[in-house]
């Protein structure tokens, strides 16, 4: 695939303590900010925004040296690189919290490079919509935003969520999150409330059953996921969803609906080699033929 237009990504850069069913990993490279360029960059080129901390292993992320990911925006501040515990349960979609440090991404300031500033695609991350915000505000005139939060800044911060999601294109959130942001008691009338808002598109993440997109002016299409015979790690699934999606989108004409099933066709396959190991131990390794695979056997599996 010929390297598209250029995707920046904000986001967190951790550190995770993972404990599932078949094992458990230590200090494990995490972050939405490295399993979404990691997905992406299989695509085309990112330009990455983070911050870790002067304890932060650089040999983690000695891989992406290879691959067209810019790390200028990657900040190392004094202090302790954020961190993250869980444990997952027999059910993937299960987890509990085990503990969180913050470290430095606790005063994190997201500062946009000057040759950043123009990327034509934009990812923000799950992080405090008022950084979303001041993001934005650095970023000159972008084709596509894309959103990812969650329902600890739907209840926290209402406000700037609000304001967030009327500067962005699409909105990237679980249907639990969707019915949650619009009062609506079941996920296609919140899908028309949030179109409405002003999003072009809308994603609905629902883990280990697949996505559903809801795009202006178009049935909505859903997409069941790769079926993993052995889920490792469900760690960082819904980044490289996102990577996947953004990635395909990158290469493809915004205007082209059947663009945004493919690019929900590629999210899904691109997360579905995450979970196959702990952190992005496998998909780091992933190459396109392979994904091209997975994607012909989705279309043969959901074909009638």
């Amino acid at each position: 695939m010929d390297q598209g237009k250029p995707v920046l990504v904000v986001g967190s850069a951790a550190l995770d303590t993972i404990h599932t069913p078949v094992g458990s990993a230590e200090d494990a490279l995490g972050g939405s900010s490295f399993y979404f360029s990691t997905a992406a960059s299989l695509f085309t080129s990112v330009r990455l925004v983070a911050v870790v901390g002067s304890d932060f292993p650089k040999e983690k992320i000695a891989f992406l040296e290879g691959r067209p990911v810019d790390t200028t925006g990657l900040e190392i501040a004094e202090g302790e690189t954020f961190r993250w515990g869980g444990r997952y349960m027999d059910d993937p979609n299960q987890r509990e919290t085990l503990f969180t440090r913050l470290g430095v991404f606790e005063t994190f300031e997201p500062k946009i490079p000057d040759h950043f500033r123009s990327t034509p695609l934009v990812f923000l991350g799950n992080i405090h919509p008022e950084l979303q915000l001041r993001v934005l505000d650095q970023i000159d005139k972008p084709e596509l935003v894309v959103l990812d939060t969650m329902n600890f800044w739907i209840h926290g911060t209402p406000d700037s969520l609000r304001e967030v999601i009327q500067r962005c294109d699409v909105l990237m959130v679980n249907d639990e999150e969707a019915i949650e942001l619009t009062g609506r008691s079941n996920i296609f009338d919140a899908a028309d409330d949030l179109l409405a808002r002003g999003l072009r598109a809308l994603v609905v993440k629902k883990g280990q059953h697949g996505a559903i997109l809801f795009h202006q002016n178009a049935t909505p299409f859903f997409m069941p996921a790769y079926p993993v015979r052995k889920v490792i790690d469900p760690t960082g699934a819904g980044d490289s969803f996102a990577g996947g999606f953004i990635g395909y989108l990158a290469n493809s004409d915004l205007n082209d609906a059947d663009a945004w099933r493919q690019a929900i066709v590629h999210g899904t396959v691109v997360a579905s080699t995450t979970v196959e190991d702990f952190s992005l131990n496998r998909i780091q390794l992933v190459h396109l033929d392979e994904l091209a695979a997975r994607v012909s056997q989705l279309r043969a599996m959901t074909r009638f």
